[in-house]
């Protein structure tokens, strides 16, 4: 085990903390992380949400907002119910930022597509499809430095924070 740490999303790890109470265990990611010390995290459940939780997603420009956006109060995150979760996206990232520099974290892999984690690709507003852009946790963890990729694309960055 090296002293070089990453933060994962939890739900990677086959904790049951998605959305609908399930996991997305990957077990090549959880096979390509042994050697490295692990930093789990859910930051929807780190923010106060349940789980399980009504499924959301990001909406406002026109269908073109991100994670940013709702930094800058120019979208939200909505439940497909039509409920503002804006803030516990906000809040969930902020902790999970605070636990990466307490931790001493240079790279998270985050699950892909999600509203808080996603990386590159988040759902469109009606779950049918990917748009480009950030989750509210990535866009965060981005802006103050923290390397950030999803869950499918992650054997690269990995491989050279290893070699560091």
């Amino acid at each position: 085990m090296t002293d070089k740490k990453v933060m994962v999303s939890a739900c990677l790890l086959g904790e049951k903390c998605r959305f609908d109470g399930g996991t997305c265990t990957n077990q090549a990611l959880k096979d390509d992380l042994e050697d490295v010390q692990l930093i789990p995290v859910c930051p929807e459940e780190m923010g106060g949400l349940s789980t399980p939780r009504p499924r959301a997603r990001i909406v406002g420009r026109e269908g073109n907002a991100d994670g940013a956006d709702v930094l800058e109060g120019e979208a939200q995150v909505l439940t497909h119910e039509g409920k503002d979760v804006s803030d516990a996206y906000i809040q969930g990232g902020i902790k999970t930022l605070d636990l990466a520099k307490s931790s001493g974290v240079e790279l998270a892999i985050l699950k892909s597509n999600s509203p808080s984690c996603g990386c590159g690709q988040v759902f469109t507003e009606d779950f049918q499809n990917l748009k480009s852009g950030d989750g509210t946790t990535t866009a965060i963890l981005k802006k103050a430095g923290i390397q950030v990729v999803n869950d499918a694309d992650y054997h690269q960055a990995l491989n050279d924070y290893k070699k560091k």
